[in-house]
Formats: C-alpha cells, structure tokens, sequence
C-alpha cells in the first residue's frame, strides 16, 4: 500500500477492497502447503487411518496460523526479511547455517514436486520427459518475469486451481469416517509407526520455507505495521484454504479405501506408471 495513503477506513466496502488489496503473502503460502509432498501426506493418512487424524490437522491449524502471522508482523514492522533478521541477531554462522538448511530443503521439495508433476500427468497419459521440462519452464518464466504483480497473478491462478479438491469433500460429507472420528475406537494408537506419522504431518504442515516466504512477500508488497490487521486476515483465509485442501484428501481418500482390502496399506506407484 502507498506510504501517502493515511485516510480512514469507515466503510465495510472500503476495508474489502483494502483487505484484496493486500491479500496475498498468507493465502499464498498457505495454499502452497499442500504441495505434492503433502498431499501424499494426507492421502496415506486416510488410507492408512480413516478420518481418526483430522483432530491433528485442527490442533496444528492454530499453531500455523500463530507462526505466520509471526513472520509476517516481523516483515511489517521491521521491513527486513527472515535471513536478514537472523544474520542481524545471531550472527553469521547461525544465518549461514539457517539459509544452507533452506536451500537444501527447498531442493529436496522442488525435486518432490517434480515427482507429483510427472505422477499426476502420467494418469493422463502424458510422459514425464515431456510433463516435468514443461512445468520446469513454466517455474522459470513465471520467477524471471521481475513483476511482482504478474508472479501473484500466476500464483493466485494455482491457489484457484486448488480449490477443486471442495468437491471431494462436498462427495465425502456423509462419510462415516467422519462419525468414526468422534468415536474413541477411532484414535490412533501410540504405536511406533504411528508415531513416526504423526511427526511427518507435524513436519509436512510448520515448514521453514514458510517462514522466509511470506515475510519476504510482506515486504515486496510494502505491507507496513497499519495494515497488519489486514494481513492478519490474509494468513487466516490462507490457514482455512490449507485445512479445506487436507480435509478434502484425506477424507477422500478414506472413503475411497476405507472397508477395502488397501485400507491400512501404503500409497504405491502403479507398476504401469513405473514403466
């Protein structure tokens, strides 16, 4: 928003438009955490659990949101990016230990996304020497164009093509996983491989890239401390996008396997798909 523009926001119309206006930085990252990675998260969640992992997802909603909206005043009030901070108040090493750590992440995910790229267009036929070079390009144009407002654009174009996971759980709405889930044979037990999925969700939904995103995107869209209240319901629509598309897939995926002979199981590649 333009540093002269100082006028008070009375009417419900006008604080809308200022609330698009700035709406951005957490419908975007929020919306990007169900990346391909996480949806196979929350696909074997529900065939391998039914619907009992939801209260998982609600108690870590919460703590998302807290976390972003840290990061995102952190950028408001300061105007300095995540890496700086750390480098101003650590020190060196620990920034160059937090920024090695992202990188490495940030590969691992780009290489994860590239798998969900070649996987899902392999349903459709398409090869992944074809699927994944294109989607790699695309990447490229769409980070090289050097407009902020172009690159949001694309993103929000992705962040609706999200949204088509709302019918699976229109579909799935009267699935008796979901009155299985108040049910207390439902809960999981703490079992050593149930631990160990519970820690992947737990990892899957609070990641650092998160972090140094939306901050940095706070600051190239010269949101300030006056619109914090704004950017505060900007992360919250995002944390509410990120439930529905959890929601969606893992109940999907409940009722697709739940009383089969794959329930419990894990999400395998078709031996035709591996071809």
């Amino acid at each position: 928003m333009p540093s002269f523009d100082t006028g008070p926001r009375h009417s419900l119309g006008r604080r809308i438009m200022t609330l698009l206006a700035i709406m951005g930085p957490g419908v975007v990252v929020m919306a990007a955490n169900n990346d391909a990675g996480s949806l196979a998260i929350w696909a074997q969640a529900g065939q391998d659990h039914s619907a009992s992992l939801l209260w998982l997802l609600v108690g870590l909603a919460p703590i998302l949101f807290v976390i972003q909206e840290m990061v995102a005043r952190l950028g408001a009030v300061t105007g300095a990016g995540h890496a700086r901070l750390i480098f101003e108040r650590f020190g060196r090493r620990w920034g160059t230990f937090a920024l090695a750590d992202l990188l490495v992440l940030n590969l691992v995910t780009i290489v994860t996304e590239f798998i969900g790229v070649s996987l899902a267009l392999g349903y459709f036929g398409v090869s992944r020497f074809v699927s994944v070079p294109v989607a790699a390009l695309s990447l490229a144009v769409v980070t090289s164009t050097g407009s902020f407002r172009r690159w949001e654009r694309a993103m929000y174009l992705l962040v609706l093509v999200s949204l088509a996971v709302v019918p699976l759980l229109a579909l799935t709405q009267h699935h008796p996983g979901i009155r299985h889930l108040a049910s207390p044979r439902s809960r999981t037990g703490l079992e050593g491989s149930t631990v160990l999925f519970v820690v992947a969700i737990v990892g899957t939904v609070v990641g650092p890239w998160q972090l140094f995103f939306q901050q940095s995107t706070v600051i190239d869209k010269r949101i300030t401390a006056r619109w914090l209240s704004y950017e505060r319901i900007d992360t919250l629509i995002g944390s509410l996008l990120f439930l529905v598309g959890a929601f969606g897939v893992l109940l999907a995926c409940s009722a697709a396997f739940g009383g089969t002979g794959l329930h419990g199981g894990f999400v395998r590649e078709p031996r035709s798909s591996a071809m």
